[in-house]
């Protein structure tokens, strides 16, 4: 792999950890390097802590791909919420800062998720940059954000604060960013002691008609049957 991303384990959890040296940009070769180091983590059979770079998660999806490879990256990216929305061992990520468009649905599709305060923008801005959000992104949205934050977010393109992140559903917690990675490793410790196998099956059950909403959105991304995404 190249050093868009890390692996680590730290104390008993599997620590992955995003840096393209900017703004950890979903290309195609990040989202294959986290869908990499995510066959590591389920290969240590522990909890998964995935985190970022300084002040940032990630701002969403690599604006500079050619349009060609936009239906691949959009599936990549699908792919990569529905992995850890059904990832049969406990998520917990780190927000360090921004985390904008893929970057929160990513956010999103964590089982917990720590902020950390102060002036960052979490949020869906598809809208503000000329893009429909796609299906499966509506699906994310819809499951996880509050029946308010969900129509307004994808409609308006409104970024939030941290705090107002923790109230539209976003977050699960915000802490001091000098807090944050202490914060997240306690808690995906404290997720070890879950029975693994309940884990894994009660997600599935769980979180069934977001992952067939996500399925759904590939399918007609692969289809063609929405042009604008």
């Amino acid at each position: 792999m190249s050093s868009l991303t890390t692996y680590a384990a730290v104390d008993g959890v599997s620590v992955i950890t995003l840096d393209d040296g900017k703004v950890n940009a979903l290309s195609p070769a990040m989202l294959a390097e986290i869908q990499g180091r995510l066959d590591e983590a389920e290969a240590a059979g522990v909890p998964v802590l995935l985190t970022g770079r300084a002040q940032t998660l990630s701002a969403g999806f690599d604006l500079r791909t050619p349009p060609e490879g936009w239906p691949g990256m959009l599936v990549d990216g699908a792919r990569l919420a529905e992995r850890l929305l059904s990832f049969p061992l406990p998520t917990v990520i780190a927000c360090n800062g921004n985390a904008i468009a893929m970057g929160g649905f990513t956010l999103l599709s964590a089982d917990h998720r720590i902020g950390a305060a102060g002036e960052f923008r979490i949020g869906l801005n598809e809208v503000a940059i000329g893009m429909t959000a796609p299906w499966f992104a509506i699906a994310i949205a819809r499951y996880r954000l509050t029946r308010t934050a969900y129509d307004h977010c994808l409609v308006t393109g409104e970024l939030l604060g941290p705090q107002a992140a923790l109230d539209a559903g976003f977050l699960d917690s915000v802490v001091a960013p000098e807090e944050l990675q202490a914060a997240a490793l306690a808690a995906a410790q404290g997720l070890a002691g879950v029975d693994v196998a309940a884990h894994a099956a009660t997600k599935l059950r769980l979180r069934a008609d977001v992952l067939a909403g996500i399925r759904d959105g590939i399918e007609r991304i692969e289809q063609r049957e929405q042009p604008e995404w």
